[in-house]
C-alpha cells in the first residue's frame, strides 16, 4: 500500500483565483475601483467584505466518485435484484436519478476506469490493456477528473480496494493523497502475467474507514474518489453474517455458490457505501455533495456462462458490460430514472457541468443533466472494447480465442460485437426484445449491421500490433511471437502484416487498407496456416 501526497502550488488558493485558468499575483488595479479607508475602519470594512463574498458565493460543491469492481447492475435491489438487497445505493437513487441502461467502455478495471476518469473512450485516452509493455498507464498529457478539480483549488483524494487502479496505470496525477497499492506486474514473458492478489487488495470496510479518515481532515472542496474491489473475487470475504446460509466458506462452497457469494459481497460493499454516505452528510449535511456511483464492469456468473461459455469477465456481453450508474446532489432532481443508453464515458463531463467547470479539453463524453431533467437529448452511441490478444494478462485467450480482439458498438436498441479473428462470427443483438443477447441476428438484419460497422470503421479504433515500452504499437519480434502463440501469422515473409481488410459493403477480403475507404473497411486478423 503506498500514500502519496502531491503538493500543488496553487492548492490553498480561493476557488475565485482558480476560475480563469490563471493565478495573477500582482493583479493590476483601477484606481477608480480602489476602496479608501482609514485604519480603523479595516477591520469592519474586511467583515462586511467576507460577508458580502459568502453570500453571493456559495462554496462549491464537493465530489464523491464510487466505483465498485465487478458489479452488475442486476443485484442492486434499485435495478431489479430482490428487495433489501442494497439499501444504500437504493436509497442513493431515490434521492437522484438513476439510469437503466449505462454501458461501459470496457470490462476490464484499468482501462474501464480511465474512461470514467477521462470522458475519453480507450482510442483517445490510450489505456488499452491491463499488462503488456507499453499500453498500460494513462499518458500525461490527457486530463482527468482528478488534474481538473485540483487546478480549481479542490483537495484530491484518492482511496482504492486494490492494484489495478493504482500508479502503476497511471491514475495518481492530480490526487493530493493517492491511498492505493504499490505493487508491480508478475512478467511471464507471455499471456500469463499476474499480480498479488493477495498482497493487492483489501476489504470494503477498510478502505471506507481510511475514506472517511481523510474527508475528515479536508478543509475546503474536496474530490473523493473511492474504489471498492471485493465483488472481484473471493479473497477477502465479508463477515460471516452477510455469507449465504452463513456458510463456512471453502473452496468447495465458493465455486459451487458463486452467484451467491458475490451476491454477498455486493451486500456488503453497500453496507460499506451507507457508512461513507453518513460520514459525507456529517460534513455537509448532505447538501453540498456531487456523488456519481458507478462500476468499471460486470461479470458473467452462472446466468452468463449458460447463455455465453463464460463466467468471469473480458468479454462484451451486456453481463459483463452493462453497469450501475446513479447521480445525487445539487442540481440532480429526485427520484427520477432514464432509460437512454448512456455511457460511463458521460460520467466526468456530468460531473463538469453539475460544478459549472469547463472541460479540460474536448470529450467524447456528453452531460447526462438534460437526461436527468426529462428534456431531449440526441440519441448516444455506446463504444466498448477488449484487446485480449495483446493484454499479457488475458491469459483466457487460450480458452476462448475468439475473444483475441472485441470490438463493439450499441445504438438505438441495436448492439453489434466485431470479431476480427472472423467477421462472420461477429454478434448483432436486438437489446429491447433479447436483454439476454441469445439471437445472434447479424446474417439475417445486413443493414443493421452495416450501420453499426460504419460507426466502428469511422471511430479507427484497432489496435494492430502489440504495444511496445514506448507507449505506442509496433512491429518486434516479440510482437510476432505473441502472435503465432494466439494462432496468427503473416504471409511468411518477415514483417508482412498479418491483417486484411473486410470490406462492410460487399464483405470481400481486401490486403491493403487503403484499397477500401475507411468507412467502408475493418480488419480481419488471419489465422496460422494449419
Amino acid at each position: 500500500m503506498v500514500v502519496q501526497r502531491t503538493p500543488d502550488p496553487t492548492h490553498h488558493l480561493p476557488i475565485s483565483a482558480l476560475t480563469t485558468g490563471a493565478i495573477s499575483r500582482t493583479p493590476q488595479t483601477n484606481p477608480a475601483s480602489i476602496v479608501s479607508a482609514k485604519p480603523h475602519q479595516l477591520p469592519v470594512l474586511g467583515l462586511l467584505l467576507a460577508s458580502l463574498v459568502s453570500c453571493s458565493e456559495p462554496p462549491p460543491p464537493n465530489v464523491v466518485l464510487i466505483t465498485l469492481d465487478t458489479t452488475r447492475v442486476d443485484y442492486l435491489s434499485t435495478y431489479g435484484a430482490p428487495a433489501g438487497a442494497t439499501p444504500h445505493m437504493d436509497a442513493l437513487a431515490a434521492r437522484g436519478v438513476r439510469f437503466d441502461l449505462a454501458l461501459s467502455a470496457s470490462a476490464v478495471t484499468p482501462v474501464s476506469h480511465a474512461t470514467i476518469l477521462t470522458g475519453l473512450f480507450p482510442y483517445e485516452h490510450g489505456l488499452r490493456v491491463l499488462s503488456a509493455a507499453g499500453g498500460y498507464a494513462l499518458p500525461e498529457s490527457i486530463p482527468t477528473i482528478a488534474t481538473t478539480l485540483q487546478s480549481r483549488g479542490y483537495e484530491t483524494i484518492a482511496v482504492h480496494s486494490a492494484f489495478p487502479v493504482s500508479g502503476h496505470f497511471g491514475f495518481n496525477r492530480g490526487f493530493d493523497v493517492f491511498d492505493s497499492f504499490d505493487l508491480e506486474i508478475q512478467r511471464t514473458g507471455g499471456v500469463h502475467d499476474r499480480w498479488d492478489t493477495t498482497l493487492g487488495q483489501r476489504r470494503s470496510d477498510e478502505t471506507t474507514d481510511i475514506a472517511l479518515a481523510r474527508l475528515r481532515e479536508t478543509d475546503g472542496p474536496f474530490f473523493l474518489w473511492i474504489h471498492y474491489w471485493d465483488p472481484h473475487d473471493g479473497v477477502l470475504l465479508p463477515p460471516q453474517e452477510y455469507l449465504p446460509d452463513q456458510l463456512i466458506p471453502n473452496r468447495e462452497n465458493i465455486a459451487g455458490r458463486h452467484s451467491e457469494f458475490y451476491a454477498a459481497e455486493i451486500r456488503y460493499v453497500d453496507a460499506q457505501i451507507g457508512r461513507l454516505l453518513a460520514g459525507v452528510a456529517d460534513l455537509d449535511n448532505g447538501e453540498n455533495t456531487v456523488v456519481c456511483l458507478t462500476a468499471d464492469h460486470g461479470e458473467g456468473l452462472d446466468d452468463g456462462l449458460a447463455r455465453h461459455g463464460w463466467w468471469a469477465h473480458r468479454i462484451l456481453y451486456q453481463e459483463q458490460i452493462h453497469v450501475p450508474l446513479i447521480f445525487a446532489g445539487p442540481g440532480v432532481p429526485a427520484g427520477r430514472h432514464s432509460s437512454a443508453l448512456v455511457r460511463t464515458a458521460d460520467c466526468a463531463a456530468t460531473i463538469y457541468d453539475l460544478l459549472d467547470v469547463p472541460p479540460p479539453r474536448a470529450l467524447s463524453g456528453r452531460t447526462l443533466r438534460p437526461l436527468m431533467h426529462g428534456a431531449f437529448d440526441p440519441p448516444r452511441a455506446a463504444y466498448s472494447e477488449q484487446i485480449n490478444g495483446f493484454d499479457y494478462n488475458a491469459s483466457m485467450v487460450a480458452r476462448r480465442p475468439q475473444a483475441s480482439f472485441l470490438y463493439s458498438v450499441a445504438m438505438d436498441g441495436w448492439k453489434l460485437i466485431y470479431r476480427p479473428t472472423d467477421p462472420n462470427s461477429s454478434e448483432l443483438y436486438e437489446l429491447t426484445s433479447d436483454p439476454g443477447e441469445e439471437r445472434n441476428l447479424f446474417a439475417v438484419e445486413v443493414e443493421r449491421a452495416q450501420a453499426l460497422m460504419r460507426d466502428l470503421a469511422l471511430r479507427e479504433p484497432w489496435v494492430l500490433e502489440p504495444f511496445l515500452a514506448h507507449g505506442g504499437p509496433g512491429a518486434s519480434e516479440e510482437a510476432q511471437a505473441l502472435l503465432e502463440a494466439l494462432g496468427y501469422a503473416g504471409g511468411g515473409g518477415q514483417g508482412e502484416s498479418v491483417w486484411s481488410w473486410y470490406s462492410i459493403s460487399t464483405g470481400a477480403i481486401h490486403h491493403e487498407a487503403n484499397e477500401l475507404p475507411e468507412s467502408d473497411r475493418l480488419p480481419v486478423l488471419h489465422a496460422k496456416d494449419t
